[in-house]
């Protein structure tokens, strides 16, 4: 029987059901469950629902609702009758419910695991992916209240619902009868419903960023009325660059005879703009930048992007005032890049945005570039504007978002919208602070099998404006992650910038063979020493002696992309003709032409101060710029040495936006005139990449070649086995029955061995000892020969002190030793000492499984002891494990050559140990309750692995996961 706190938790209103998320077109909307104050909000979205949905919805005319229509759709208990409505500046758009059946269709409540779900849209709303959207979180919602399966009435001309339900993924079943369509299907996650999910979620968020990144009209919020300052600054920026689109400068204190500022329509306000404004730039103080928001919510502009400071980096104040900042821009479907942004830019030729503080368009070119700061987004402008032009010709920028304290556009939305951009074939992002490690990982997985991903990550320590999901895992844990996730991890902005000009440039290294050949033997030793420390294969240096000339250069270097022990080829050269004379352009012209004879291998170039060669090496190709395009500093080489240390990089990441102006204007040449959009290189040419020292050459090859190795492996990363001895139903009882006790716990040692011996992991029995006759009685229970063990916290695991005494084969050194251990450590209650079965002698090693709140389940393994205790020897990676994985982990810590045989030892049973991982990791993907699993010590010999000491910690699951609905980041 229900007791009356039972029944008034069943209409407390569960809040966390509430979520903005982000539609088909890249709008967002906000979904929320439906209480008694919406009424009136629910009359007036009726009204503006079209006879014919109407219709659809009651299978009768159904003109107006009833006052008990209006009682009915609005009073919900939250558990047996529930309503979402989407939502748009407050006004419902779309809502769904469910109401619990039994099987007889009547009302009904739990254990009834089944409802009828029914959706209505608006009509204006339709198309835009609402009831997609809706169905997901109210499958999640009916999930959480115990219900498995849905059952929806559709008339056979509702065609749009009807696929709505048909391809959401669930499995189905479908029966005609009496003129209706009636769909049934389980809630339960399928890999196809999860895919569905993914993939609107990567198209939903791919658009929002394309509707900023390439808007119609632009309004400019904020603009001075005398020349200086941020807004004009920005409004002249873009109307610079070529913009093609209407362009308006907006300012409340515009006199109302001013009808134009630098021959651009000027307006009091966005309301004032007679026609639609796809992106405002807002640089208003913050205490204005709510009215602007309201101003352009209310005109329909579909994006902001924020220059403004004062919000989450000024500390507490500013944190609510950016909070509020997104509600409301959410409330009106509209998307934000910043606030304390430094603006985007878009190269494409017939857009050519430049809303940010840069005075200058970058060079077109094919890299995505991301960073989250003013000061780190400039350096990497000003880096990528000197190495295009002095090195790679046309290598420049596609797409550029500096995202501020990004509040609401992430990089994990930009990652989505680079996945399937054609004119991004490269991205390079600097990441400070990664807000849902779990999400990222799993969009650069997806990326990088398509395109390079090379990422600088921040130390850990996230900006004062970063709001960032706490996490447990230590900081090189993360990066070990994502580089299982084939983000191609480095540690500078010149490492960033070298890595992604050869990766943009060149294609990709069948693998690590390097022929390294050109006319310095010394420098050639050099190069050949930096690829044996990054753990390539290079061949012998050819040297071509002082004298070589471009014919020379030419032949040796068509002999060795012929080879086919070759994979990469590193052409070294010193200056042995003068600089800027015609013979670089010569030497440049016979190494591309060898080059482009075999085009399927990268060649680099480690030069020594040959501005001429750097240059030529993109002349060579045709697509070098124009006159007017040199490199900042006239003659000055673009990857010469002294470019490593820019004086835009000391640059503070909080500055303000004003400051990053003057930064930018000092960075970067001033135009005078909007450059001409270059031509792409023609098909299948490869503009050569050069480098002023060999260590930064080797460096971005050798990532280039881990980078391939990881390609090739993701086109078949295995699978997770099944195993027909897993308990799974069994193992969610005894879970659920223990959770019972408790919101969180370390179960007891029975309950331990109980609950993995469901998922096929024996725990090896250990007797409690706590007299030396109880010692002797645990030893003939289990047979000698026995171990026995202190188990107290400050000496388990720790055989370095003694607690331990093995290979005890009678009951003389079994007491014996029972009284040396309480000589030694103190009375029997004070080391709680166990008796426990020897099992076969091998390598110790350690197993962890853990929840992390913002990574996901991770797997852990190393060897046990000081390796992994005092050196950090540990892998990691993502659950679910793969069986190749689980091979890869094995073998991925420092110290596995002693699982392998090391100097003659006999090697052990991996085979073994890969299962165990992977029972592991099938036990905490299939109850998300299981938080902490370790396994300590698993002694892993010739034959079979032996788990002698676990502990496992239950808890409550989260609310929402990795499986739930789309959402965005709650404010």
């Amino acid at each position: 029987m229900q007791t009356s706190a039972d029944r008034q938790d069943r209409h407390q209103y569960p809040a966390h059901w509430e979520a903005d998320v982000v539609l088909r077109d890249g709008g967002t909307a906000r979904i929320r469950p439906i209480t008694v104050d919406d009424a009136d909000r629910l009359v007036s979205f009726y009204e503006q629902v079209s006879d014919e949905s109407k219709y659809y919805r009651f299978f009768a005319p159904y003109p107006r609702l009833s006052a008990k229509d209006v009682h009915r759709f609005t009073h919900h208990d939250f558990v047996d009758r529930v309503g979402l409505a989407a939502t748009i500046g407050g006004e419902f758009i779309a809502t769904v419910r469910y109401d619990r059946i039994g099987a007889d269709g009547l009302p009904a409540s739990a254990p009834a695991d089944e409802a009828e779900v029914a959706f209505l849209v608006q009509d204006a709303h339709q198309g835009r992916g609402v009831a997609s959207a809706l169905l997901e979180h109210i499958a999640a919602v009916a999930r959480e209240r115990g219900i498995r399966r849905f059952a929806a009435e559709v008339l056979p001309a509702n065609s749009k619902m009807i696929k709505v339900f048909t391809d959401a993924g669930y499995t189905q079943q479908r029966s005609f009868e009496d003129g209706v369509v009636r769909l049934e299907f389980d809630l339960e996650p399928t890999d196809r419903s999860l895919a569905v999910q993914r993939a609107r979620e990567q198209r939903a968020e791919a658009r929002s960023v394309r509707r900023l990144l390439a808007p119609g009209s632009v309004a400019v919020v904020g603009v001075g009325r005398t020349p200086g300052g941020v807004g004009r600054s920005l409004l002249g920026n873009i109307r610079d660059a070529g913009y093609p689109g209407r362009l308006y400068a907006v300012n409340k204190v515009f006199p109302d005879d001013l009808k134009e500022v630098d021959g651009v329509p000027a307006h009091r306000s966005v309301r004032d703009i007679d026609g639609p404004v796809d992106l405002a730039v807002v640089a208003v103080p913050a205490e204005h930048v709510p009215a602007v928001v309201a101003e352009c919510g209310e005109h329909g502009v579909q994006g902001l992007v924020v220059l403004s400071a004062g919000y989450a980096e000024s500390g507490p104040e500013g944190r609510e005032r950016q909070r509020a900042l997104v509600r409301a821009a959410r409330a009106y479907g509209m998307r934000i890049i910043g606030p304390n942004a430094f603006g985007i830019i878009n190269t494409a030729p017939d857009v050519r945005l430049n809303a940010s503080l840069a005075p200058e368009l970058p060079r077109p070119g094919r890299i995505g570039l991301f960073a989250q700061s003013g000061a780190i987004g400039i350096a990497l402008l000003s880096r990528l504007h000197r190495r295009g032009g002095g090195v790679t010709g046309v290598t420049g920028v596609s797409t550029f978002v500096s995202a501020g304290n990004r509040a609401d556009v992430s990089g994990n939305d930009v990652l989505q919208y680079w996945y399937d951009d054609p004119e991004t074939d490269v991205v390079l992002m600097y990441l400070e602070s990664i807000g849902n490690p779990r999400k990222f990982t799993r969009l650069a997985r997806r990326t990088a099998a398509a395109k390079p991903l090379v990422v600088v990550q921040g130390t850990g320590t996230a900006p004062q404006g970063h709001t960032v999901r706490a996490t447990r895992l230590p900081y090189a844990t993360v990066s070990a992650l994502l580089r299982q996730a084939g983000v191609i991890r480095v540690d500078t902005i010149t490492e960033l910038v070298d890595a992604g000009l050869l990766l943009a440039r060149q294609p990709l290294p069948a693998g690590p063979r390097v022929a390294i050949l050109g006319n310095s033997e010394s420098l050639g030793v050099l190069t050949y020493d930096r690829c044996l420390a990054e753990g390539l294969r290079p061949a012998r240096p050819v040297d071509l002696t002082t004298g070589a000339t471009a014919e020379d250069f030419h032949r040796a270097l068509a002999a060795a992309l012929a080879d086919g022990t070759n994979d990469a080829v590193v052409v070294t050269a010193i200056p042995a003709i003068g600089e800027g004379s015609p013979g670089d352009a010569e030497l440049a012209e016979a190494l591309r032409s060898a080059a482009a004879a075999v085009p399927g291998k990268p060649v680099l170039v480690v030069h020594v101060e040959l501005g001429g060669l750097a240059a030529a090496l993109s002349a060579a190709a045709s697509t070098a710029p124009g006159a007017g395009d040199r490199a900042p500093g006239g003659t000055e080489s673009a990857a010469s040495a002294t470019e490593a240390t820019p004086a835009t990089e000391a640059a503070p990441a909080t500055a303000p936006p004003a400051a990053a102006a003057t930064q930018a204007a000092a960075a970067t040449p001033a135009a005078a005139a909007p450059p001409a959009p270059r031509t792409a290189p023609p098909e299948g040419t490869h503009l050569i990449p050069a480098y002023p020292a060999a260590e930064r050459a080797v460096r971005a090859l050798a990532e280039a070649v881990k980078y391939a190795e990881w390609r090739r492996e993701a086109a078949d990363p295995g699978k997770v086995p099944e195993f027909d001895d897993i308990d799974e139903k069994g193992a969610a009882r005894l879970i659920g029955e223990l959770l019972a006790r408790g919101e969180g716990l370390t179960i007891s040692a029975a309950e331990t061995c109980e609950l993995l011996g469901k998922y096929g992991i024996p725990v090896r029995r250990a007797l409690p000892a706590p007299t030396p006759a109880a010692a002797v009685e645990a030893a003939r229970a289990l047979g000698y020969p026995v171990a026995l063990k202190a188990t107290a916290p400050h000496l388990r695991h720790r055989a370095d002190l003694g607690g331990v005494r093995l290979d005890l084969a009678d009951e003389d050194q079994l007491l014996r030793a029972y009284t040396e251990l309480t000589e030694l450590f103190g009375r029997p209650e004070e080391l709680r000492p166990v008796v426990q079965g020897m099992a076969p002698r091998g390598v110790d090693t350690v197993v962890r499984a853990v929840i992390d709140p913002a990574a996901g389940a991770v797997l852990s393994f190393g060897l046990a002891g000081a390796a992994s205790q005092l050196l950090g020897d540990m892998a990691h990676r993502l659950v679910p494990v793969t069986d190749r994985e689980a091979t890869s982990l094995v073998r991925s810590i420092r110290t596995a050559p002693l699982l392998f045989g090391w100097r003659g030892s006999t090697p052990v049973d991996t085979p073994a140990l890969e299962e165990l991982l992977l029972r592991v990791s099938r036990l905490v993907d299939d109850h998300p309750e299981v938080v902490a699993v370790t396994l300590e010590p698993v002694v892993v010999a010739p034959h079979g692995a032996s788990v002698l000491g676990a502990t496992v910690r239950l808890a409550p699951p989260p609310a929402r996961d990795d499986l739930g609905p789309r959402t965005l980041p709650a404010y």
